[in-house]
């Protein structure tokens, strides 16, 4: 007779079946628990977010509105018409245009005389030893810690010692001088991320100092140079102060910038002001900034990382 006891099918038929592992996936949704600062989180950037865009379409949606619609509607109702004849006439009977103008002219050259002077710094003070070298650095740095009013005195009176006051080269002079500082700390800190291997071959291969920076490194440090490119082109545009502290003599007012012709016509105008033309003013100015960061978003955010990737 057969003893079934001994037969391995049997023992795997009459035992009790093994338990089978659990998977991950479920051990991870089951212990998976909600996290209620998650919540919170998102609830506090809704709220951010709604803060910020708010104003923006009420200017937009109050620049083809007239004044009665303004004050006697409701702040957020559509408006009766979608007339541009308040963008026309803030661009020529106020002067929007031409301080627009002013404004692309004056930011354009002292942006690129930003670039031009703190990239070269900085890839000097980065990747070159010599004495006083943090010095300088810690120099650039400094500027740092002043707030634009505190100079405000000392630069008007070097700026009527020079000539410069009511000249667009005085204007963009202050602006590149007081950009150099945020420029060089950035890209300071962007270069010495940069590998050596390539600048040394540029110096087997005869590469002179000026053709390594401008032929190799350049092409390398792109997307910080577009980063910090931005962020003074934003800067720069919305700046008030030094416009209105170099800007300000009389005759001056074919000269304002777009920020200080804006200000100037709602101080101007007073009660009698056309508010439709000043929002319609306002969303000039704002418009460019917006359209540059949505085109280069991912430059900007690809060069604020790339220090910390690398």
């Amino acid at each position: 007779m057969t003893n079934l006891t001994s037969n391995p099918g049997a023992n795997a038929v009459g035992a009790a079946p093994e338990a089978k592992p659990r998977r991950a996936g479920r051990d991870a949704g089951a212990e998976r628990r909600v996290n209620p600062l998650g919540g919170v989180a998102h609830l506090a950037l809704f709220l951010w977010a709604l803060a910020t865009v708010g104003p923006l379409i009420w200017v937009v949606l109050a620049s083809f509105k007239s004044n009665e619609e303004i004050f006697l509607g409701t702040p957020f109702a559509l408006p009766e018409s979608y007339s541009f004849d308040t963008y026309a006439q803030a661009w020529s009977e106020a002067h929007i245009g031409q301080y627009f103008l002013n404004s692309v002219f004056v930011v354009s050259v002292s942006t690129a005389g930003t670039m031009l002077l703190g990239s070269m710094a900085a890839y000097v003070l980065a990747r070159y030893k010599f004495v006083g070298n943090r010095f300088i650095y810690y120099l650039f740095v400094s500027g740092l810690a002043f707030p634009t009013f505190m100079a405000l005195a000392p630069l008007f009176g070097i700026a009527q010692s020079l000539n410069l006051l009511n000249s667009f080269f005085g204007l963009i002079l202050i602006y590149i001088a007081y950009s150099l500082s945020f420029t060089v700390f950035f890209l300071v800190a962007f270069f010495r991320t940069l590998p050596h291997e390539i600048e040394e071959a540029a110096t087997v291969d005869g590469a002179g100092h000026l053709r390594r920076f401008f032929q190799v490194m350049m092409p390398m440090a792109k997307s910080g140079l577009i980063s910090i490119t931005i962020f003074n082109i934003v800067g720069q545009w919305n700046q008030y102060l030094l416009p209105v502290v170099i800007m300000q003599g009389a005759g001056s007012e074919s000269k304002y910038v777009l920020t200080q012709g804006i200000a100037n016509i709602s101080v101007s105008a007073g009660y009698q002001a056309e508010w439709g033309q000043l929002f319609a003013a306002l969303t000039l100015s704002i418009l460019p900034m917006i359209v540059v960061y949505a085109i280069f978003q991912r430059q900007i955010q690809a060069g604020l990382t790339a220090g910390a990737v690398k």
